[in-house]
């Protein structure tokens, strides 16, 4: 997807909602601190990850955070955002675990078909393991409702059974904002505060709180091909195929995951303001433009999450 556009005025655009918002995921990451013995804080060093890590610093205290974050690293992502992950993290004085796919392929619980596959998929085996490691019961998550139709069902707070898996059919109501949080022993939830927000919210959330975030995000020159609708950066891990052309365009990041499976799209926007206006004339979500793991089946996401994906 082109997402370079004629300009707008950014001034005209209202962001008084961002309070609101604000507000609620505060009020979910201190009911999370609250409800639960040992809960973690899903922290990628992307956008959303980063927007919630900015609502805890105001929910909590700068450096008073009362629970660590938790990295699962594929070995495949981008070095700008693994390093922009680990300084933010020591900025804080948080705790980061990071628990990596390949330690799983060592231990044998992963194997993947071929050299050359993505190891998106099995974070899930990864993030089980951790989850049993460290017994969280509760697990904060930067997933949103308008990324992809299967999050857009899925609770606040969203129950995982003994085995990690979601049942979409066997979701517990949510009225009033009073959340059920029993749990059995081995059962765990996934939490994701920022469930109605929009990536439109997200951007104005960065540009009002001036929030740093990794280069990529912004438009760089950045060598890629042309696959199936999508421009797929030209890596080690993603070479071009025979026939592709290989071209130098002004891209940026729309969202950030494993290099094999994310790509970026045509952009010149520099700053979060540009990105706001980008993002008024989009009509593809971020996920749907630039993810090739959620190109594979109509229910891709779905089956993920029963799986236990993120």
């Amino acid at each position: 997807m082109n997402a370079m556009t004629e300009p707008t005025h950014f001034d005209r655009l209202s962001n008084q909602h961002l309070d609101a918002l604000e507000e609620e995921t505060i009020f979910i990451l201190r009911e999370v601190a609250a409800a639960f013995e040992r809960p973690a804080l899903l922290f990628s060093g992307g956008k959303d990850s980063l927007v919630m890590l900015k609502c805890a610093e105001k929910a909590f205290g700068v450096g008073r955070i009362p629970y660590p974050l938790l990295m699962i690293d594929t070995g495949h992502n981008f070095h700008e955002v693994t390093d922009f992950r680990d300084f933010r993290a020591k900025e804080l004085g948080a705790e980061l675990i990071v628990r990596s796919v390949e330690d799983s392929m060592a231990r044998g619980t992963v194997r993947l078909a071929h050299p050359g596959e993505s190891r998106n998929v099995h974070q899930s085996v990864t993030l089980l393991e951790a989850i049993d490691e460290f017994r969280f019961d509760a697990l904060i998550g930067g997933a949103r409702r308008d990324e992809e139709k299967a999050r857009a069902k899925e609770r606040i707070f969203s129950h995982r059974d003994s085995f990690g898996q979601w049942q979409p059919k066997a979701q517990r109501p949510e009225l009033w904002t009073l959340f059920n949080t029993r749990l059995q022993p081995g059962e765990h939830f996934r939490v994701f505060p920022i469930s109605n927000w929009t990536e439109l919210d997200v951007w104005q959330y960065i540009e009002r709180e001036k929030i740093a975030l990794p280069s990529l995000y912004y438009t760089h020159k950045r060598d890629v091909v042309e696959r199936k609708g999508l421009l797929v950066p030209v890596t080690e891990l993603t070479p071009p195929k025979e026939g592709e052309t290989i071209e130098s365009r002004d891209v940026r990041f729309r969202t950030v995951g494993d290099i094999t499976c994310t790509c970026p799209v045509e952009s010149l926007a520099a700053t979060a303001a540009d990105i706001v206006i980008e993002t008024l004339a989009a009509d593809v979500s971020e996920r749907g433009a630039t993810r090739m793991d959620d190109k594979t089946s109509e229910a891709s996401m779905e089956k993920r999450k029963k799986d236990g994906y993120f």
